[in-house]
């Protein structure tokens, strides 16, 4: 009989190859492979977290949900299904910020302002140099360019104030998300006819390793609080 560890890297391994698989299938543009694939990739990491987790966190299982549904309304890459797309990414990053802040119980914010304010800076220059954004998304955009910000700062704040393994897993989530918005938000608004199929692969490729790093977070979180 397979011991809890071996089934947790069995399908940990499942995880990587459905999502190398899914990459390469958004450089061809396969549909088929993508309609099935995309959302699966979510619902693997939710199977590893159940089965890893003791404690089961209501929010983080949501917040993957939410991203499950945010892959599906990215495969049809209309500009109706993008702007539902945001709105639902939206709740999915309010929700794991509310976790973040729970795990890591930041008691001086002055660090975490000013680590915040690069990447805020970064994407409000994107986002001012691009002329193509859709009026609907134009504030939820703004919303989400302030959100992966919070989301870096922390990250980066903490790791800096106190270098724990926790900290350092939370430090490459966050850069791998701040590459996952970056990719995305060139592809969508600023080179919309460039380089499509490089960009797909590369935000598909940030986004199966960022969401598990985050998995790892929550898990090496958990533990630490148990303990």
């Amino acid at each position: 009989m397979l011991s809890k560890a071996n089934i947790l890297k069995s399908i940990t391994l499942l995880y990587f190859v459905i999502a190398i698989i899914e990459a390469v299938s958004e450089y061809y543009l396969y549909k088929p492979a993508i309609f099935v694939l995309k959302p699966l990739i979510p619902l693997i990491l939710l199977v590893l977290y159940w089965l890893e987790s003791t404690q089961r966190n209501l929010i983080f299982i949501l917040a993957i949900l939410l991203s499950l549904i945010t892959n599906v309304l990215f495969i049809p890459n209309t500009p109706i299904c993008l702007f539902y797309a945001i709105i639902v990414f939206t709740f999915h990053r309010i929700l794991t910020l509310y976790l973040i802040f729970k795990f890591q119980k930041i008691k001086d914010f002055i660090p975490l302002l000013i680590a915040t304010a690069p990447f805020l800076l970064i994407f409000m220059y994107l986002f001012t140099e691009t002329v193509d954004i859709p009026q609907e998304s134009f504030y939820l955009i703004i919303i989400q360019n302030v959100l992966i910000s919070i989301f870096a700062g922390v990250a980066l704040s903490s790791y800096v104030m106190n270098d724990t393994k926790q900290n350092s897993i939370l430090l490459i989530s966050a850069l791998l998300f701040v590459m996952l918005q970056f990719v995305v938000f060139i592809e969508k608004y600023f080179l919309t006819n460039e380089y499509q199929q490089l960009f797909r692969l590369l935000a598909m490729s940030f986004n199966a390793v960022a969401f598990y790093t985050l998995y790892k977070y929550v898990i090496t979180s958990e533990k630490l609080n148990n303990n």
